[in-house]
């Protein structure tokens, strides 16, 4: 209400509205950028506000299973300009202002807005971290503010939601892993100038290009001038796991091999090779089985990697080791044969971009089905 109060009272064409756009964080949840709106009176005794769709707070309640459920609640929130700017550069990340060029009318219905988002029972949106965003909400204030429409150049390219999402995390292969087990094949379709937009440096590209169109068809700029109001400095890539993903899983494979091939030349049986095998790929499988049946987020419910990825593996896990302690046949082995041949020829038909380990993982599971079955053939048990 303060923010509110001492707004309103400044003149529409004493005010500049522009739009903000950060460069990527460490944190998960920063690593592609943000987008904000920035108002700034010059008005004697002005204010310098900005204001940000990407409020949320990790101790909301249940907030990690609301968010897996697709029923997260985002918030706007706004702060002085100083405050903002104190936050990016401290931890160095640059901050790029798109003065907009809007008449004063315009600029007041986007304050208008941006004031009805404010209260409390406007407050709160379900976020959705493909469609409707910190960044889209930006854009779309805009959007509604302006006489006439905006128009934005067009795509020199096609993309898809999971390959811009690469080009951020190229340099977090382990966070573009959760995030390439989880996304099906919905996130490999190619995708429009405005999907693209979801990603505030993409946004920050179009709208840079784009022009307002009212009308009687006359055009103006919507961008009056673009600079680095923040400077970037060295952000430090935080160090995870020494191997990529691809690497573990094919040094797994490996290792699994080898001692496959000791086990058959022993005539012995390593089942806590099994155990270790089935939980990880059956814990995996739990998390894509219920965003594939359960979770309201895009995509992940036409996750085909769900025939490697489910917990089949973890049901069946103490029958398979019981059965293999005491020598005992399971027809368990040739289903998973069945099914992972089935999905190793069928994936090449099937449009979308399997994560890393998928492969692996599969030949992993099926080199020991396999090995079970040889054994059972050489024994000619029943």
């Amino acid at each position: 209400l303060y923010i509110i109060g001492n707004l309103r009272a400044v003149p529409a064409d004493s005010m500049q509205v522009s739009l903000l756009t950060c460069s990527p964080g460490t944190e998960v949840y920063s690593l592609y950028g943000h987008t904000a709106i920035r108002v700034k009176s010059y008005a004697a005794g002005g204010q310098d506000w900005v204001f940000n769709y990407g409020v949320f707070s990790f101790d909301q309640p249940h907030f990690i299973w609301r968010f897996a459920l697709g029923e997260c609640d985002y918030q706007i929130g706004a702060l002085p300009y100083p405050y903002f700017a104190e936050e990016y550069e401290e931890r160095g990340s640059a901050v790029y202002e798109q003065v907009l060029n809007l008449t004063a009318e315009e600029k007041r219905r986007v304050w208008d807005f941006l004031v009805g988002n404010m209260r409390p029972e406007n407050r709160e949106y379900r976020y959705d971290y493909l469609y409707d965003n910190c960044t889209t909400r930006a854009r779309d204030c805009v959007e509604k503010s302006v006489d006439g429409e905006i128009v934005y150049p067009e795509s020199d390219s096609v993309r898809t939601f999971r390959g811009i999402i690469h080009q951020y995390t190229v340099d977090y292969p382990w966070a573009e892993l959760g995030n390439d087990i989880c996304l099906g094949v919905q996130a490999d379709r190619p995708i429009s100038e405005r999907e693209e937009m979801f990603a505030p440096f993409y946004l920050l590209d179009y709208v840079g290009g784009a022009v307002i169109r009212d009308a009687a068809g006359r055009e103006r700029p919507l961008v009056l001038s673009t600079s680095e109001i923040v400077k970037g400095g060295a952000v430090r890539v935080r160090p995870e796991f020494p191997l990529s993903p691809a690497w573990a899983a094919w040094l797994l494979f490996a290792f699994v091999a080898a001692l496959t091939v000791a086990e058959r030349l022993r005539h012995a049986s390593f089942w806590l090779l099994d155990i270790l095998l089935m939980a990880l790929v059956g814990a995996i499988g739990l998390v894509v089985t219920f965003l594939f049946f359960f979770s309201a987020h895009p995509t992940v419910g036409s996750n085909w990697q769900i025939w490697v990825f489910n917990p089949v593996p973890l049901l069946a896990m103490p029958w398979v080791v019981r059965c293999a302690i005491r020598g005992k046949k399971t027809r368990y082995h040739r289903w998973n044969i069945f099914v992972l041949i089935f999905f190793m020829i069928f994936s090449a038909f099937i449009p979308q971009d399997f994560c890393v380990v998928v492969v692996p993982l599969a030949l992993t599971l099926l080199l020991r089905s396999c090995s079970y079955e040889l054994s059972y053939l050489k024994q000619g048990k029943k």
